[in-house]
């Protein structure tokens, strides 16, 4: 499963080999309260498909109409905006006094789309440098933690792997949990070393390994864009690697388990020397309570937390776990 920005990077480039002009719609700044973040994306075809989103769907129908009235013949990109009055923002589904702004590129198989979907699918993380003057495209790497940047004419995008998502254990929970966390710009790496796991796990974009997973913990070099869930309920697989992770910068460490048997599996971590803040940092039992049973409704809850912890939710915000798993 694509994440939404890659599959209007995808659609896009599949318009421009078929012939048929089109442009591609990033949201560049944002003033108050708006539907969709600054980096959001859009592709709009000549024959006014679109992919993608960029508001709440006023501005991708005024857009669409636009096309369909005069067709796409813009040939260097240009800096729009919607909501600068009340009565605009308004009619396009802001809030009152609400503004954003977009830039609209035509693209063209100069603008290297193709390239940076191969580049992409090496997991690279790259910089795309756009000179809105002249719609030169160029790509250079990004550093972690890079973000958009519009300065001296030229709009910097990010694309690529921007988070890292550790799965130990590649059952049934797992492949709910790589398939969304993916389609939400997670780098998913699943460990298993147990080979009766493994056997039958295909998951495009997923990277499944067999190593023992505190070494693969270690080998990652976890950072603050990095999260680690363990799913096994083994303690001989799960323990090590949550100590490792759990001393590292990983914005994020959880584990599987009810109450009872993540009170035994912090008694057996402070065996390994971690203290009491090191441990406090285990999310466990795993996940926010929203009444989850199936392994699908388990994943939902799981990324739920996560992206809590990584957009900074105060704890006190986060309703959680109400009910002990199952062990």
């Amino acid at each position: 499963m694509d994440s939404i920005d890659l599959e209007v990077l995808k659609t896009a480039d599949s318009w421009i080999a078929a012939g048929h002009a089109c442009e591609l719609v990033t949201v560049i700044r944002t003033w108050g309260s708006s539907p969709r973040p600054i980096g959001a994306l859009l592709a709009i075809c000549d024959d006014g498909r679109v992919v993608g989103s960029v508001s709440g769907g006023c501005i991708e129908d005024d857009l669409i109409e636009r096309v369909r009235q005069q067709g796409i013949t813009r040939t260097v990109p240009e800096v729009v905006s919607y909501g600068i009055s009340a009565e605009e923002a308004h009619r396009f589904g802001l809030p009152c006094g609400g503004t954003i702004e977009l830039a609209l590129e035509p693209l063209t198989a100069a603008s290297g789309i193709s390239e940076l979907l191969a580049r992409l699918d090496r997991h690279e993380l790259l910089a795309r440098r756009l000179e809105l003057a002249s719609g030169r495209v160029t790509l250079e790497p990004a550093a972690a933690g890079a973000v958009q940047v519009l300065a001296d004419g030229v709009l910097t995008t990010i694309h690529g792997p921007r988070w890292r998502l550790f799965i130990i254990g590649a059952g049934q929970l797992s492949r709910f949990l790589a398939q969304i966390a993916s389609a939400m710009d997670y780098y998913v790496t699943v460990c298993d070393p147990r080979e009766e796991y493994r056997a039958g796990w295909q998951l495009p974009g997923v990277q499944l390994v067999h190593a023992m997973p505190d070494d693969l913990v270690i080998d990652a070099k976890l950072d603050h864009r990095s999260a680690v869930v363990a799913l096994t309920h083994d303690p001989k697989l799960d323990d090590l690697a949550l100590m490792e992770a759990l001393k590292s910068d990983a914005f994020y460490v959880g584990a599987i388990g009810s109450r009872v048997n993540n009170a035994k599996r912090r008694e057996r971590l402070k065996l390994f020397d971690l203290n009491d803040a090191q441990l406090a940092r285990l999310h466990a039992p795993i996940g926010l309570y929203i009444g989850s049973k199936t392994p699908s409704e388990i994943a939902i809850s799981i990324l739920a937390e996560l992206t809590a912890v990584k957009n900074g939710v105060p704890e006190a915000l986060q309703v959680q776990h109400a009910a002990a798993l199952d062990a």
